[in-house]
């Protein structure tokens, strides 16, 4: 049975692969697994189809994939060869129902690739990876296919169809044509080539991304130099060190930002330096660089554009977007630099001074900027960060503060539900119920950091929801909260307090979707406008009836004290400057980037950035970018490039309809109830503006994003 299986899929996969996959296609038999023994050939049985991680094994994915892109490319082929006239039922639909088995076996493989990574799955990802893109190329390139898009595109509005299913065909339409649908076949054949090598070069940043997490982790020698931390953060970063391999040392993991949270209470600050270093000079040398990766990235983007006729990757990518060309993008960052960078330098004056004032002799360095901020802010505010933690216990945070929040907002509850299985015992599994206890979805909470699990916090699904498939939502948000050793409270920044809040506003996007089409379904929106309803929930982790319900000491219970909250709130403005700038730079430096002509020459990585910044007045040297380049997962191996300013577009549209809603009662059902309908509710199936307009009523100003960042 498995011999004569296996030789099925493998001739049903080479047969594909003489049609246009990659040559280097290759099998491996002895990870194949029997359908009848492979979960991932199936429907889960499990309520939502939410995947039986009990019996999903590593071995069960590179077969799964294999046949789901054999069986999806044979399903688009009968598509594309139909002898009957295009119609929106046996073309469009006919593509949004395909697919069955890649789709669910790649939704389970990818997310637990980011999340829950091991050499075996980094070893299929990278097979997979030109094998995946060469897919994506045989439906994107198969000119019998676009001839039946482009008629029905032609044809749209005497169709007699829905306002959604004209919106289908318009991005269906958009999406091979930006694939390179109307392309010559000699350009095709080069698009492949460059698709391949992109697909390649991403896999191979994330893979060393990844190692290079583990590589360039601190090692401590004695406690005493770890002053400043608490005993239960000493006490886990010596468990960390026992973890791999260094008896009796602590170990410093570091995050993939450029600032390390930990510089906040470091003393030391020679180990202060060496730990931003270890930040900051990743990934430039080394078995693990990813310099060579940035720079070949750059420029074969830069080549794909221009064959499909565009300036720049940054021209290409922005054209579906709601900002359209990189010009807005730079008049709107430009708009703001002047104030940002005078907050930003009176922040350093500040900071300044409190070294000289504390006996240092020596000037700012980025290494110090945390650590002396936090000594100015609790100056300026008398807030002790420690004070503060006692009250945000992550429990309560997630319970009382995030969940409870979508009550009073949008009538939901979420209980949990013990008896589904998890990938990760850390994991909890929980079930969404709306206001007439009706059951909507089925929500992952994956919040602890853990070895395997790629730097950032995210959300994601395992199902989308679809009234075409009869599919509810199967939803995930992942972070990497440090969890407090075994048997103790685990204490979150209220930076991670805003951050659930905000990957929760990305989980609802998609757990409250109610679209027919799976294409159009919640988060399926533009760059710039699916930060928006995410940024927007982060707001009400301030509000003080959300506050008062979870900010709690976790052993009495009391409410965190009047003052305390004063002073917490009005410290929310401080350090802005130097917030919105690291980011502002992260974001010209990916559109500088991403903005060269396909003729350029491979850029020398620490050149470019330098050049960048200066360009666009934003090189403070106390002030790196959040990301560097070589870390930029985002925008290299991620699906950000060119578009990391989508943030503060969309923060643009967050803070203008969180100001709007405080107009409208604040913590309320009915306005909460109008904006999960008018945004959150209809995926792509409105233009983002439109959907916007329909709940604000206009569209937004910047006047609330300055006055929301302190810079107005």
């Amino acid at each position: 049975m498995r011999k004569t299986l296996l030789a099925v899929s493998i001739a049903t996969t080479l047969m594909i692969s003489g049609c246009s996959l990659s040559d280097n296609t290759t099998h491996s038999p002895a990870v194949a697994t029997p359908q009848s023994q492979n979960p991932l050939m199936s429907a889960s049985l499990l309520q939502y189809q939410a995947p039986d991680f009990s019996i999903i094994k590593d071995t069960h994915f590179q077969p799964a994939l294999e046949q789901g892109i054999a069986a999806h490319y044979q399903q688009v082929l009968t598509i594309a060869n139909n002898s009957e006239q295009p119609s929106f039922e046996n073309t469009i639909v006919a593509l949004e129902t395909s697919g069955e088995l890649l789709n669910r076996a790649s939704k389970v493989f990818y997310n637990l690739a980011g999340s829950n990574s091991n050499p075996t799955l980094r070893k299929i990802q990278g097979e997979m990876a030109p094998k995946m893109a060469a897919h994506s190329d045989n439906i994107h390139l198969n000119s019998a296919l676009f001839t039946r898009i482009d008629t029905l595109y032609q044809q749209r509005q005497q169709l007699g169809l829905t306002a959604e299913e004209v919106r289908l065909i318009e991005i269906y339409h958009q999406r091979f044509v930006m694939a390179g649908a109307k392309l010559t076949d000699t350009q095709k054949a080069q698009i492949r080539v460059l698709n391949e090598e992109q697909s390649t070069l991403t896999n191979e940043f994330s893979q060393r991304l990844l190692r290079l997490t583990k590589e360039i982790a601190v090692i401590v020698d004695s406690a005493g130099e770890l002053k400043g931390l608490s005993d239960s953060e000493i006490r886990a970063a010596k468990a960390d060190a026992k973890a791999q391999g260094h008896e009796g040392k602590y170990l410093i993991n570091i995050t993939n930002t450029t600032r390390q949270p930990i510089l906040a209470k470091l003393e030391n600050r020679e180990l202060r330096q060496q730990v931003w270093q270890a930040s900051s000079d990743r990934g430039m040398s080394g078995d693990n660089e990813t310099a060579s990766l940035v720079s070949r990235l750059a420029q074969l983007r830069a080549e794909r554009a221009a064959l499909l006729g565009y300036d720049s990757w940054a021209d290409y990518r922005l054209t579906p977007q709601m900002a359209k060309t990189p010009e807005a993008v730079y008049e709107m960052f430009g708009s703001m630099v002047p104030a940002v960078v005078a907050n930003t330098q009176k922040e350093a004056d500040d900071i300044q001074t409190m070294i000289n004032k504390t006996g240092g002799q020596f000037t700012l360095a980025p290494w110090d900027w945390a650590f002396y901020a936090e000594k100015v802010r609790q100056e300026k505010f008398d807030l002790d960060e420690a004070s503060i933690k006692p009250y945000f216990e992550f429990n309560r945070v997630l319970e009382d503060g995030v969940f409870f929040t979508l009550e009073k907002l949008y009538g939901v509850t979420l209980k949990p539900r013990p008896d589904l299985p998890v990938y990760h015992e850390d994991i909890k599994a929980y079930e969404m119920f709306d206001v007439d206890g009706s059951s909507m979805a089925i929500f992952y909470a994956d919040y602890f950091a853990r070895e395997g699990k790629r730097g950032g916090a995210w959300m994601s699904s395992f199902v989308t929801q679809s009234t075409l498939l009869n599919s509810k939502p199967v939803v995930v948000n992942v972070m990497n909260i440090k969890k407090a050793p075994d048997g103790e409270p685990t204490f979150v920044s209220y930076d991670e307090v805003t951050t659930m809040f905000h990957e929760m506003g990305h989980g609802t996007h998609g757990m409250f979707s109610k679209v027919t089409y799976p294409s159009l379904s919640g988060t399926a929106v533009s760059r710039d406008f699916v930060e928006f309803p995410s940024t927007f929930e982060e707001d009400w982790a301030a509000h003080p009836e959300v506050l008062a319900n979870y900010a709690k000491h976790y052993q009495t219970g009391e409410v965190i004290p009047e003052e305390l909250l004063n002073k917490l709130l009005k410290s929310r403005s401080f350090n802005q400057g130097f917030d919105t700038l690291e980011y502002m730079a992260a974001a010209l430096v990916d559109l500088e980037w991403h903005s060269l002509p396909a003729d350029a020459a491979l850029q020398d990585v620490a050149q470019f950035e330098a050049a960048a910044l200066k360009k666009h007045g934003v090189d403070i040297a106390a002030v790196p970018p959040r990301y560097k380049s070589t870390y930029f997962a985002h925008a290299f191996p991620g699906g950000y490039s060119a578009s990391y300013y989508a943030y503060m577009w969309s923060e643009i549209l967050a803070a203008d309809a969180f100001a709007y809603v405080q107009t409208q009662g604040g913590l309320n059902r009915e306005i909460g109830m109008k904006f999960r309908k008018t945004i959150r509710e209809v995926g792509n199936s409105v233009p983002p503006m439109e959907a916007y307009k329909a709940f604000r009523g206009e569209a937004p100003t910047t006047d609330a994003l300055l006055k929301r960042r302190g810079l107005n």
